[in-house]
């Protein structure tokens, strides 16, 4: 019993050193200037920008291979911070700032075709086929994909009610404190 402990313990040891010197020569350097894009957008990972994520968004942006306004959860804020940092100038001439938004679905106008729940990047919509959905609301961070998609235009877009748990102190203007 004593040599078996003994032999999985000396085989735990070695094969851990050989991982850890294997991450340590086999490590990828990633680009410092992805990381800092990658913590400027929102993080939903929802997919409007036509990227998987914010990170393969973040490597387009790194790239230029992608405009600073591709980030429409992010909105003009997020737009002008990555133009910023990356030097550029956006045109924001055509941007619509809409505020958050959540989805909610008309339970009588669903027929349970599960198009919306495929779309769902965060399983805010709960359902089975040829059944009502319904949504988690505190859940939903408002892609808007689900409504995209819907045949019976069930779903529909609400904004975020300003509550005393969602209201932010507006940044002051520095342009007006002189």
């Amino acid at each position: 019993m004593l040599i078996a402990v003994g032999s999985l313990t000396v085989m735990g040891v070695t094969l851990g050193g050989l991982l850890g010197v294997a991450a340590r020569l086999l490590a990828v350097e990633e680009n410092p200037v992805e990381e800092e894009l990658k913590a400027m957008l929102p993080g939903s990972n929802c997919g409007q920008c036509g990227f998987v994520g914010c990170a393969m968004a973040a490597q387009a942006l790194a790239k230029g291979e992608a405009p600073v306004t591709l980030c429409p959860p992010g909105g003009k804020a997020v737009a002008e911070a990555l133009a910023k940092k990356l030097g550029v100038t956006a045109d924001l001439s055509e941007h619509e700032e809409k505020g958050p938004e959540y989805a909610i679905i008309e339970e009588d106008l669903c027929i349970g075709c599960t198009r919306c729940i495929k779309e769902c990047s965060v399983d805010a919509i709960l359902g089975a086929s040829k059944h009502m959905h319904t949504i988690i609301v505190d859940s939903c961070h408002g892609c808007a994909k689900c409504f995209k998609v819907c045949p019976t235009d069930a779903i529909k877009m609400c904004k975020v009610p300003v509550t005393l748990g969602t209201w932010h102190w507006p940044k002051p203007d520095i342009g007006q404190m002189h």
